[in-house]
């Protein structure tokens, strides 16, 4: 982005009634240009939405932070660069490059890390934190050629990966990828002598446009996506199975075929981080069923679930995989090596997020895995992704079970010997909860997604609670499945965000919940700040089987009408409260 690009996308107008997203800029040289393409990339990743960047004060990066408190601000963006752990590694002050001198000042650039390690664990409790770590090349101090790197430039990066480790510790805390820098801003087009000397900005303005792109990439943390389906002839393997034979198909460096076994081990990641992996592809199953027992296979049949293998269109198997994952196509990414199968899926489903494999292009090959990545990377693993696939099969069985059981009768659901372990606080770092309200389209009071600073700001109120479901049966353990976002009155509860995973539907868990309110809370009504959705048909019909009449803003729902038309239920409860 050019400035002037970004000077017009930062100025223009707010939408009324558009939230504001306060952003704290923390940086030891003038924010000037930083400060405009951070506004520019933040207004173009975010729309609708009004951020307002302040700053503190000039040279005094650690102050800024340690003095910044969590009312003043949504989320902090730290900008470091060598001359804020030590003034001397940078050209603006005169202080000393002799050899004791470079030893003073690793020793002092070591001590001002640990004391931005504290501030930063300290502010990040409160509001997230996202940091670039020195971005700027170090001055010629070091008595060694620039070709060889020295005992002192050695000590600096040891205590720079040190902090970058520490800081990454931190759920609150993310750090920008140098790596990813590196490829949009060369580093030795970063660095602007003239403008630091002039005016204390040292970035040149390709590299200020890129930190500000990156920066609100971060800021933005969008959700991952949730699954992926992928064709297996030339995608998976290099050959065609029911052509070339299950010993004939490859992978390898022999067979010039390597990069198919990288996609699979890429796949293999996946799975482990709770993606759902699903195949289609036109071919015999029996044929396929051989190949995925070779020893050699880098993914297990056991990460993958369903598999449709037939040689019907690709669009009848996507559509009875989203069926039974029971997730909305624009969560989802296809890949296929044929140009027509993206199409044809494409037009049947054109939320749907198509990719073609490229084969026999490596490079290529890889720049798609980097971009699979941006698509599903998460910062943490939950137990609920380990146990993801599992319960996806689960459910499978459940519904094999209850369509044999009369429907989920009463005795049914009492056979399965249900648990819910209820989870009642104020935590702020319950990523599992976090994520269920932001991705949950179907089981949704209302559809809001919460921001961060959001999420802290309502359970920072001391009648705020958040309430949490997890459950398991003897077909298996569902995790924690159901959230409760709401507020404790004298006289009532205010429900304002409830979401349940898809894949606890008709176990009763949402009955379960609403007996928790009125029996934990002691409260004779519940009220719901309730909106339609183009998606949320379950919870609309659940409202609509407890209240009579149309369901209006607020939903409010009395004790007496819950125990009147409640159905039995069988769970064995267990409850913790931290409120």
């Amino acid at each position: 982005m050019k400035l002037i690009d970004a000077l017009q996308v930062s100025q223009s107008p707010a939408g009324e009634g558009w939230p504001e997203l306060r952003i704290f800029l923390a940086c030891g040289f003038t924010p000037l240009h930083l400060h405009t393409f951070l506004a520019a990339h933040l207004r173009s990743r975010l729309p609708g939405v009004r951020p307002e960047i302040r700053t503190g004060l000039f040279g005094d990066l650690f102050g800024n932070i340690e003095r910044l408190k969590s009312s003043e601000a949504d989320l902090l963006v730290v900008a470091l660069e060598w001359s804020d752990l030590d003034p001397r590694l940078g050209i603006r002050s005169l202080g000393g490059w002799r050899p004791s001198d470079v030893a003073d000042i690793a020793r002092f650039a070591e001590l001002n890390s640990r004391r931005l390690l504290r501030a930063l664990e300290g502010i990040s409790r409160d509001m997230t934190a996202v940091v670039s770590l020195p971005t700027l090349p170090l001055p010629p101090a070091f008595t060694t050629r620039p070709v060889q790197s020295g005992l002192y430039e050695r000590q600096l990066d040891r205590m720079l990966a040190q902090l970058a480790e520490s800081l990454s510790g931190l759920s609150g805390v993310r750090i920008l990828n140098e790596q990813k820098l590196a490829a949009v801003s060369a580093p030795a087009a970063r660095y602007d002598v003239k403008s630091d000397l002039a005016t204390g900005f040292p970035y040149t303005l390709g590299h200020a446009s890129a930190m500000g792109e990156l920066l609100a990439c971060l800021i933005e943390n969008r959700m991952p996506m949730k699954g992926l389906i992928t064709d297996l002839d030339d995608t998976l393997w290099s050959g065609i199975v029911g052509d070339d034979g299950v010993d004939a198909i490859s992978w390898n460096l022999d067979k010039h075929s390597q990069m198919h076994g990288v996609y699979q081990q890429f796949l293999s990641s996946l799975a482990a981080a709770g993606v759902l992996l699903g195949v289609a592809s036109k071919n015999d199953a029996a044929t396929v069923a051989q190949a995925f027992e070779r020893r050699d296979m880098l993914l297990s049949k056991e990460d993958v679930f369903p598999f449709e293998v037939h040689w019907s269109r690709k669009s009848e198997s996507v559509r009875r995989i989203l069926s039974i994952w029971n997730i909305a196509a624009d969560a989802v990414v296809f890949i296929d090596d044929n140009p027509a199968e993206i199409a044809e899926v494409e037009a049947a489903f054109p939320e749907l997020t198509c990719r073609l494999f490229p084969k026999g292009d490596s490079a290529r090959i890889l720049t798609l895995l980097e971009e699979l990545r941006d698509l599903f990377g998460k910062p943490v693993i939950s137990e609920e992704d380990s146990m993801r696939i599992r319960s996806i099969r689960n459910a499978g069985a459940w519904r094999d079970a209850s369509d044999t059981s009369a429907s989920a009768s009463d005795e049914f659901i009492q056979s399965a010997e249900g648990r819910i372990w209820f989870e009642c606080s104020h935590a702020t770092d319950d990523l599992r909860a976090f994520e269920l309200v932001n991705k949950t389209n179907q089981f949704n009071l209302n559809g809001k997604r919460y921001a961060e600073s959001e999420w802290r700001q309502f359970l920072a109120n001391p009648a705020a609670f958040l309430l949490t479901a997890a459950y398991e049966d003897k077909f298996g353990a569902l995790g924690k499945i159901a959230v409760l976002l709401g507020t404790r009155y004298a006289d009532r509860v205010h429900v304002q965000a409830w979401v349940m995973s898809c894949r606890a539907f008709s176990r009763r868990i949402e009955h379960q919940c609403l007996q928790y309110l009125f029996d934990e809370f002691g409260v004779d009504r519940v009220s719901f700040e309730y909106t339609l959705t183009p998606r949320n048909g379950p919870l609309q019909e659940f409202l609509k089987s407890l209240v009579d009449g149309a369901l209006e803003t607020p939903v409010c729902l009395t004790k007496e009408m819950f125990f009147a038309k409640r159905i039995p239920l069988f769970h064995r409860v267990e409850v913790s409260v931290h409120v």
